[in-house]
């Protein structure tokens, strides 16, 4: 324990700061968490506990607890587990549905010749 006034005063205001980070660490891991567990379950909730879980992260990241740079690839990561959960089935057959689409395509319209480029040639003039 310190013996000079301001060092322990310095002592009280990391611990208080701490805890205050410790709380707010919490409160975006559990709603991270509720939205994990939602979207794993394929609750329709997910999309309402994304939004909240990334408001709770920017929370974070605006009173210094994380990095902007932290919490930008936090939010990325939960938006990508929601995109491969709900489009796990819809895009196998809108892929095929584009292949399908490209193959006809490309069956029907016959190929186009090249354009011949021309350069324009400069005549001496006759003096």
């Amino acid at each position: 324990m310190p013996n000079i006034k301001s060092a322990i005063k310095r002592v009280s205001v990391a611990e208080k700061k701490t805890k205050r980070n410790n709380m707010i660490k919490s409160a975006y891991k559990s709603a991270v968490k509720k939205y994990e567990i939602a979207n794993a379950n394929g609750d329709k909730e997910a999309i309402e506990l994304l939004s909240e879980a990334k408001s709770k992260i920017d929370s974070a990241c605006t009173k210094g607890v994380i990095s902007k740079n932290a919490a930008s690839r936090k939010k990325s990561r939960l938006e990508k587990k929601l995109a491969v959960k709900v489009d796990t089935k819809k895009s196998a057959a809108k892929k095929t549905e584009k292949v399908e689409a490209v193959e006809e395509k490309s069956e029907e319209a016959p190929k186009k010749e090249a354009k011949k480029t021309t350069t324009k040639k400069t005549t001496k003039k006759a003096e």
